[in-house]
């Protein structure tokens, strides 16, 4: 997975022993139901050699050739974005098979380029995910539907076998506990030795739970995470979250019941329903508001395929919201691209010849994610189908 550090390294990465190769690769299938994608890779190739002069070629011969073999022998590994990095004189190779498309791209530096992958991580959410028990703690994230395990906080030395009661009775009084372990209002002699030796596990669970909360605290800021899964058991995710800062406890979106030794794959399946359904609230938040924006008077968003063209074809598109099977009729120009929602005949911008098509859909991903617009394909939506199945929120 990719994170921030390993972006650092990437970025201050440079060609002394030779130039790199940066491939950027809009795959997604619901943009690329044809394929194009292999067709928009081989035109970037074509013409990023015929740029170089025969010098600049010779020292990154290798690594297009190297990548055209990847790519055309990787068609499984695919998501919705592919990105490489290469330079065989610097021993330097990275793939990234991303769950968002990317803007296509094919650049050849001296260094790498990052701009893109640094994107990705600040527009994406993250979600960090913290497993707590008696002695451990476990943390780890999850980005696009990938999770990698960061850390573990083991504490030693802390007393044997307790209650369950005792990740309640972290919050409680000693009255209150004898209370509720023994049922009598004085506390006797035998009475407050049981209370104090529970006294004394609650302290070091306690300890172990603030440096578990700690290390997530200081994990989060650093790694800009923006949601948080608390796992463990019932008892002790509860106690976990009760102990939370402010600045995380209201990061959280929901616990999970795991258990302490669970794998990571276990891990991603357990917490995943948790995030598709956060997912799911911002998928009807970001169409409610697309809505009303677009029709309010002076809201910077519009609605239905025509205007969504339009605004595409003034390059005014910051984000384009449409449902995952959503199909549409048009047209476009063979010469200069131009497109519309309506039959023209011939090209109005540069009198060209026109082809009528059915896949404006994807036209119209593929032209948001080329001007540097996200793009989110939502699922169903009768509040979205109502308007046309699709809209924009507007730069201006």
């Amino acid at each position: 997975m990719l994170d921030r550090a390993e972006l650092k390294e990437i970025a201050l990465m440079n060609g002394k022993g030779g130039a790199y190769a940066s491939l950027y690769l809009n795959v997604d299938p619901v943009l690329n139901k044809r394929g194009d994608y292999g067709i928009h890779f081989r035109n970037m190739i074509k013409n990023t050699i015929e740029s170089l002069d025969k010098a600049a070629y010779k020292k990154v011969k290798e690594d297009i050739e190297r990548i055209e073999d990847y790519v055309s022998s990787s068609k499984r590994l695919l998501r919705k974005g592919l990105v490489i990095i290469s330079s065989i004189p610097n021993d330097v190779w990275k793939v990234y098979h991303l769950n968002v498309p990317v803007r296509n791209e094919f650049i050849i530096d001296q260094t790498p380029y990052t701009e893109p992958l640094m994107d990705v991580l600040d527009n994406y959410e993250r979600y960090a995910v913290l497993l707590a028990e008696k002695e451990d703690a476990r943390i780890f994230v999850i980005h696009l539907g990938e999770i990698v395990e960061y850390g573990e906080i083991h504490t030693g030395g802390i007393p044997g076998k307790h209650k369950q009661d005792v990740w309640f009775a972290l919050s409680q009084s000693a009255a209150e506990r004898h209370m509720a372990n023994t049922g009598k209002g004085r506390l006797g002699v035998t009475g407050l030795r049981t209370d104090r030796y529970q006294r004394h596990i609650e302290f070091h669970i306690r300890i172990h739970l603030e440096d578990a909360i700690k290390g997530l605290d200081s994990f989060v800021e650093r790694e800009r995470i923006s949601r948080v899964i608390i796992g463990g058991s019932d008892e002790a995710a509860a106690a976990a979250k009760a102990m939370l800062p402010h600045t995380i406890r209201g990061k959280v979106i929901g616990m999970a019941k795991v258990e302490m030794f669970a794998g990571v794959n276990e891990v991603l399946a357990t917490t995943m329903p948790i995030v598709e359904a956060y997912g799911k609230k911002q998928e009807e938040e970001t169409i409610e508001a697309l809505i009303t924006q677009a029709l309010s008077s002076g809201g910077k968003a519009v609605l239905g395929l025509a205007d969504v063209i339009d605004a595409l074809q003034e390059r005014s598109v910051m984000k384009l919201v449409m449902l995952k099977d959503y199909r549409a009729v048009g047209c476009i120009c063979g010469a200069c691209g131009f497109l519309s929602a309506q039959k023209v005949e011939p090209c109005p911008a540069c009198g060209g010849i026109v082809e009528h098509v059915d896949y404006m859909a994807d036209l119209a991903g593929e032209l948001a994610v080329q001007q540097g617009a996200a793009v989110e394909v939502v699922g169903d939506s009768k509040r979205l189908a109502e308007y046309g199945g699709i809209g924009a929120f507007l730069r201006f």
